[in-house]
């Protein structure tokens, strides 16, 4: 392994700045949080599906009478590959990923989804919409995680960013249905269309129009990860590249200790299908899943003892007359708990 690649298991420290950044905007790039060793392993993989020479359990192979230029447009995305193989239940933990998520959602850290996007030239992106309505999470903490395995620009299909929409609710769809409850809000009514790629027949494109000028092209070069938020109005465009990929590998978490009622492939039994989603950072009362192939994460591993070194403080009246900061059970807690 090369010495790039080493640096890149080392842990990822979050700055103030970024932190700040991912709430003011609704998404943080990290540039080469992956290492190009990693990125090589993406790339051959996703070669291997492209050419029919690696078969993974439930995904079918493009059918023998396609010809090598529709065999190669067979392939546009595919869903929770975690579940049955270990490459892609590997990089949903990638630690370095999780160590944003850690900061930005954490510090308990569920890992929900995967997809996998080869977006070759001439395939078509996806209009404006908000994850949050496609994943909901009780509270919503939902996040995306795109790791860009080829270079992605405006010529390609990069992603592009309404920034300031984070701060908007999750516009139910025209059922009149808002799977976060967001339908509670007096003045808001369902949209119709989101994911439309036709702005005519996108409901969200009158929301994204509240916010002139604000749209962000979000490039990102091999091993760059885009974090944003599941209410942040995103889309991104068709490939128009001659000859160049857009491949991509993207999860979804939140935390640990929200409810999350989305089953992806599994049957419907409840409210609650938690038990389906590893638990990949910290702890949580929720029920979670082990994962299938071992990859080392919170729900396998022994997860050191938390810092407790920052106790618990009241502000609290001395005997100066002043109010000053006390820590939780201390003994003047107690001398003092009956003056409230």
């Amino acid at each position: 392994m090369s010495s790039v690649a080493q640096t890149r298991t080392a842990q990822y420290h979050v700055s103030v700045d970024e932190y700040v950044r991912f709430r003011e905007q609704g998404y943080l790039v990290v540039k080469g949080l992956v290492s190009p060793t990693e990125i090589a392993e993406l790339v051959q993989h996703t070669e291997n599906l492209r050419q029919g020479q690696e078969i993974i359990e439930g995904v079918p192979l493009p059918p023998p009478h396609l010809t090598p230029e529709q065999r190669v447009q067979y392939w546009l995305r595919v869903h929770m590959l975690h579940r049955v193989s270990e490459i892609h239940e590997r990089y949903l933990l990638h630690p370095r990923i999780l160590d944003v998520l850690e900061v930005l959602i954490g510090p308990d850290v569920l890992a929900l989804q995967t997809m996998l996007f080869f977006k070759q030239p001439g395939q078509p992106g996806q209009g404006y919409h908000q994850d949050s309505y496609y994943i909901p999470s009780f509270p919503d903490t939902l996040i995306g995680a795109w790791l860009a395995i080829d270079r992605a620009d405006e010529e390609n299909g990069c992603l592009w960013m309404t920034v300031g929409s984070q701060n908007e609710p999750v516009y139910p769809d025209s059922d009149g249905q808002s799977p976060n409850g967001d339908q509670l809000i007096a003045d808001m009514q369902p949209i119709y269309g989101a994911s439309n790629t036709d702005e005519r027949k996108n409901g969200l494109t009158k929301i994204a129009a509240k916010y002139p000028g604000r749209e962000v092209k979000v490039e990102a070069d091999p091993g760059d990860v885009v974090f944003f938020g599941g209410h942040v109005l995103h889309r991104s465009h068709t490939n128009n590249s001659r000859d160049r990929l857009r491949r991509s590998f993207v999860a979804h978490y939140c935390n640990a200790r929200a409810a999350v009622p989305w089953n992806h492939g599994a049957p419907w039994d409840g409210d609650l299908a938690n038990y389906l989603h590893i638990l990949a950072r910290g702890s949580t009362h929720m029920p979670y899943a082990q994962p299938k192939f071992g990859t080392p994460c919170a729900a396998n591993t022994p997860q050191p003892a938390r810092d407790h070194r920052f106790r618990a403080m009241s502000m609290m009246p001395s005997d100066s007359g002043l109010m000053i900061l006390t820590a939780h059970a201390d003994e003047h807690d107690d001398d003092e708990a009956g003056m409230m």
